[in-house]
């Protein structure tokens, strides 16, 4: 057995020095170990103050299906405001005191230092061993190694799809169908804004659900390693192709497709003219599902919502069975904590989680659901099934970028689309915020 030598810590910095720099400062102290190994005596869960539905759903299995791992290992929960996240890890990894499993920070780049330190577990080979790694969604994982550099480093205890969610009704209304070429979902926004409808509805205050359309084209143009090139330094966003993209989105906005004042929509607006039927197509993600499945906001009926992909771009690279993911706020374990006990939850979690947080929560996760749930609505099981197939997914417009320039290209989303910025600006505008140092 070796031998480890006592660690003599160096003064820790400010906790307000942000980023992996004063990360490492933390945890290379000791080296890149991850501490001792001494068995846990909780399953503790440092989780954030917003997202109830994870701890509630754990709660819940603690005492039914995870009951005999919960003995075993208690399950104990803490919480942190999201804004005060980065902080706690921060200060944890540097005392060697990480939970058993934690939200991990609220950009990979925390979460993927603390792995090179050694204290993140190999999830892969942790799954793999205990036999449990087919239960993760094709996707999710896709959608994971995407984000954090090839690996599975946090588990998907929420994953969502981007798509179009439509009203069937206003379609069926104006005689359209469910367009499969952006050529014909120009074309339907063109016959919808003719016979009075406003065809989208995007918060332009937030910008993101304006950006998300220009990766949307992007993708199906020149497939799914197209932001990745921007990022790898093989092709700038001023290049042709690139501009192309922006294009037709500003030419959506320039033909008023958008409505009006859309620059200064914000989030809950943009959601409110969808489920109130003031505008036929609503670009967002499968969050979206909750609001839908609410009678009470949903004034249009679940049953007259439709789930469609971003359209093929004639003669392009990309697939429109490559949806736009995320998995939301990652979950990961800590190294040195992952002993049998642990196994034994996590085992349990991966077998039980999606169909514990599908009927309990409504909520779909990157888990596969292994016992019957019935579906809320017929559009609720259209995107499981969507999940389900989906084996390639891709990121969205910012999911590469630098602090700086997701700022910069939200904030100037609404510019693009009103007409106070050209395309080729503000494409210009981004790539300069992206190469800034």
């Amino acid at each position: 057995m070796s031998v480890r030598m006592p660690c003599v810590r160096r003064k820790r910095p400010s906790l307000f020095t942000a980023g992996a720099a004063s990360l490492a400062l933390l945890t290379t102290a000791c080296g890149g170990s991850g501490g001792s190994s001494a068995a846990p005596k909780e399953f503790s869960y440092l989780s954030v103050t917003e997202n109830t539905t994870v701890k509630t759903a754990l709660t819940s299995m603690s005492g039914g299906a995870c009951k005999a791992a919960n003995e075993a290992l208690p399950l104990k929960v803490e919480t942190v405001p999201q804004a005060s996240l980065d902080q706690k890890l921060q200060l944890l990894a540097g005392q060697d005191a990480l939970p058993v499993q934690f939200a991990a920070g609220n950009a990979p780049a925390l979460t993927q230092q603390l792995a090179r330190s050694g204290k993140v577990a190999d999830l892969e080979k942790e799954l793999r061993e205990l036999g449990v790694y087919d239960q993760l969604e094709p996707g999710a994982v896709s959608t994971i190694k995407a984000l954090y550099g090839g690996k599975l480093e946090v588990l998907p205890y929420e994953y969502n799809v981007e798509g179009i969610f439509y009203n069937k009704k206003l379609f069926r209304e104006n005689g359209l169908k469910t367009p499969a070429t952006w050529d014909e979902l120009v074309s339907a926004a063109a016959k919808l804004q003719d016979g009075g409808v406003q065809p989208f509805t995007a918060s332009g205050q937030q910008g993101w659900p304006l950006t998300r359309l220009i990766s949307g084209y992007l993708y199906r143009s020149l497939g799914p390693d197209a932001l990745k090139a921007v990022a790898d330094g093989k092709a700038k966003l001023t290049d042709p192709e690139y501009v192309k993209a922006a294009e037709e989105i500003a030419g959506l906005g320039r033909k008023g497709y958008f409505g009006k004042g859309v620059g200064s929509i914000d989030y809950d607006t943009a959601m409110n003219q969808f489920l109130n039927g003031k505008a036929a197509m609503f670009y967002m993600g499968s969050w979206a599902l909750a609001n839908i499945s609410d009678e009470k906001q949903d004034k249009v009926g679940a049953e007259n919502v439709g789930f469609m992909p971003f359209p093929a771009v004639s003669g392009g690279a990309g697939s429109i069975d490559q949806y736009p993911s995320n998995v939301g706020l990652g979950i990961t374990l800590a190294a040195k904590s992952f002993d049998g006990k642990t196994g034994d939850w996590v085992s349990c979690i991966t077998k039980n989680y999606g169909s514990t947080a599908l009927k309990d929560h409504g909520s779909i996760s990157g888990f596969k659901v292994n016992t019957e749930v019935m579906d809320a609505n017929d559009v609720t099981t259209q995107v499981r099934k969507t999940i389900s197939e989906s084996q390639r997914n891709v990121l969205w417009f910012e999911a590469l970028f630098s602090t700086k320039a997701t700022t910069v290209s939200q904030t100037n989303a609404a510019g693009l689309v009103t007409g106070s910025m050209k395309p080729e600006a503000f494409m210009q505008t981004v790539q300069d915020a992206l190469t800034a140092k």
